[in-house]
Formats: structure tokens, C-alpha cells, sequence
């Protein structure tokens, strides 16, 4: 029997790959948009593939039959089509775990950036502006005592409750699938409903999932519902938010700011409005890009494939209903 072949377009760090060298051939391979890229995917067994890749139906088709498992480095699988997968009996699998310190930092980070006005001050002193006279700009906002509101209290939303406690906010959180016994262990109090969440929060952050039931979650309606000079925070998916609404809201000046980690789609256009407007700061969708999660996501997405290669189920199999009737080695 030939040694397992994994397939990855990312370049591995060192402990991910000790990790799967005792167990398969290793070939990186960046560029899906190749030629190139489509024959070494037909002789591997799996792909650990970069969030920027569509595996739809037709490329796997295209890779072949002896794709097994396709691997993603992170929480989204939103390009990957786990039904057309799941026909073909190939397992999809990512790590939910890895990217949840950091990208809750990053959130962290936006908030202090927008209540203490980072990014807006930067600028005006990098214009050439100099100091503003003093009340020319609306004041800041302290967070001890004022209220964070959390759309999804999964885990990266739950360790954004912890350090906002530590900060000394109140946390409040609208997220039909945790329970009142989760949301008190965090100290969070739950919200019955998403717009009793808006009507009272500071500060707006968003951590759920990018399906069907939460494109445009947040539009001109769930926005009017905002407390008036209240903040939003997005670092979880682009399409949750209605950008066009957003913009409007911020000239209008009923949100004071809003940082964002994520837009529809992505990369943005250039001269996407957010940008130009002075009360946005926008980042690169880094979020979870720290040296510490680069590796703990790349050891985890390791480990996952060689559960596959070695016929174990993996832990965190995004398509289970595949198990049964997965392609083998």
C-alpha cells in the first residue's frame, strides 16, 4: 500500500508538520487557480486548503476520487460545499478551537480602539491637523459600567465576555442555543430576544455564524433598534452585516463608530464606503492571524487529518452524516 499523500497550500510550521510526516507524503502547492494545483490534489488523499478556496462540487470532481478529507486552518468552511462533500463521501474538517483567543483579542481591540478613538485621532494627527480643539469631537466612551452586547455567545463570544468582565462591563448576550446555566457561569445575563440586546447595549458585538437564518442580521432595521451614539463590532463574517445600512447609520450619525474585521465580500472593493468614513476602523480580516494561533490552527487541522488518514473519526468533522459512507484509504 502507497504511503497517505496530504496536499496543503499553506507552508506548514514545524510542529504541524511533526505532526503529520509520521503518517503521510507532504506537498505544498499555494495556487488552486493552477493547473498545477488540480494534479497534485488528484494524487492526495487530503487538502489542508487556505480560507480563500472554493472547494465546490465541480473542483472536486475535478481533484478525483482519491480525495478523502478536505482540511481548513480555522473556524470558516462557508467557501466549501459540505453537501457536494458529503455526496461524495468526502470529509470536511476544521478547528473551531484554534483561532478563539486571538480573534477575541481582536475584538477586544476594536472596542478600546472605537471607545477611546484610536484610529480617528491617528488620523487627524497623520493629516497634519494637529491637536482639534478641545469638544470638537464627540467624547469617548469609558467602558467600566457601560453594557456590551454579544450576538453569539459561542467560543470566541464567551472568552469576549470574560475579558470585557475584567474590564469592568456589564455583558448582556442573545444566543438561543447556549443555556442560562452557560450564561451564568460566564457572568453574562441572557437576552430573550435580539432586540431587547440592541435597544440597551454601548457596545454591539457580533460572534455567530455566517448561515442562511444571519445574512443581514444586522440592517437598517436591527441598526434603527441601536442605542443612538452606541458602537458595533464585527469579527465574525461579512455577510452577517448589511454594509450599505451600516454606512448610513454612521453618517448619520446614530452609531457613533464601527470596527470591523470582516466585510461582503472579500477582499472589499477599494473604495468600499466604510473606508472613508471617520468613524470606522477597519482590519484585513486578521483577526486570528498571531503567531500562537497560526500554529495551534495548523497542529489542529495536522491532528484532524491524520485521525482521517488513519480511520479515526475526527473530533471536529464539520459533515458527520458523511461518516458512514466516507471514501477509504
Amino acid at each position: 500500500m502507497s504511503r497517505p499523500r496530504v496536499l496543503t497550500q499553506i507552508r506548514l510550521q514545524p510542529e504541524a508538520y511533526a505532526v503529520l510526516e509520521p503518517h503521510a507524503e507532504i506537498v505544498t502547492s499555494p495556487d488552486s487557480a493552477a493547473d498545477v494545483w488540480y494534479t497534485d490534489a488528484s494524487r492526495s488523499d487530503a487538502v489542508l486548503v487556505s480560507g480563500l478556496t472554493y472547494m465546490t462540487g465541480p473542483v472536486m470532481d475535478r481533484i478525483g476520487l482519491r480525495l478523502q478529507t478536505i482540511a481548513r486552518a480555522g473556524i470558516g468552511v462557508d467557501r466549501i460545499d459540505l453537501e457536494a462533500a458529503t455526496e461524495r463521501g468526502i470529509l470536511v474538517v476544521n478547528t473551531p478551537d484554534g483561532p478563539t483567543e486571538s480573534t477575541a483579542e481582536h475584538a477586544v481591540a476594536l472596542i478600546l480602539n472605537l471607545a477611546k478613538m484610536v484610529g480617528l485621532t491617528d488620523r487627524i494627527l497623520r493629516s497634519g491637523q494637529g491637536f482639534p480643539p478641545y469638544g470638537s469631537l464627540p467624547a469617548g466612551l469609558e467602558l467600566r459600567g457601560a453594557v456590551l452586547g454579544l450576538v453569539g455567545l459561542g467560543r470566541i463570544g464567551s472568552r469576549v465576555a470574560e475579558i470585557a468582565r475584567v474590564l469592568g462591563m456589564r455583558v448582556l448576550a442573545f444566543d438561543p442555543f447556549v443555556s442560562a446555566a452557560r450564561a451564568e457561569e460566564l457572568g453574562v445575563i441572557l437576552a430573550p430576544a435580539l432586540a431587547e440586546l440592541l435597544e440597551v447595549a454601548d457596545v454591539v458585538s457580533i460572534h455567530c455564524p455566517s448561515i442562511p437564518e444571519t445574512y443581514h442580521l444586522i440592517d437598517a432595521a436591527t441598526l434603527a433598534l441601536m442605542r443612538p451614539g452606541s458602537y458595533l463590532v464585527n469579527v465574525s463574517r461579512g455577510p452577517i452585516i448589511d454594509e450599505a445600512a451600516l454606512a448610513a447609520a454612521l453618517r448619520s450619525g446614530h452609531l457613533a463608530g464601527a470596527g470591523l474585521d470582516v466585510f461582503d465580500p472579500e477582499p472589499p472593493a477599494a473604495d468600499n464606503p466604510l473606508f472613508a468614513l471617520p468613524n470606522t476602523v477597519c482590519t484585513t480580516h486578521v483577526g486570528s492571524y498571531t503567531n500562537a494561533c497560526l500554529v495551534r490552527m495548523q497542529v489542529m487541522a495536522a491532528e484532524q487529518i491524520v485521525y482521517a488518514l488513519t480511520g479515526q473519526r475526527p473530533p471536529d468533522l464539520v459533515n458527520p452524516a458523511v461518516w458512514d459512507r466516507r471514501r477509504k484509504f
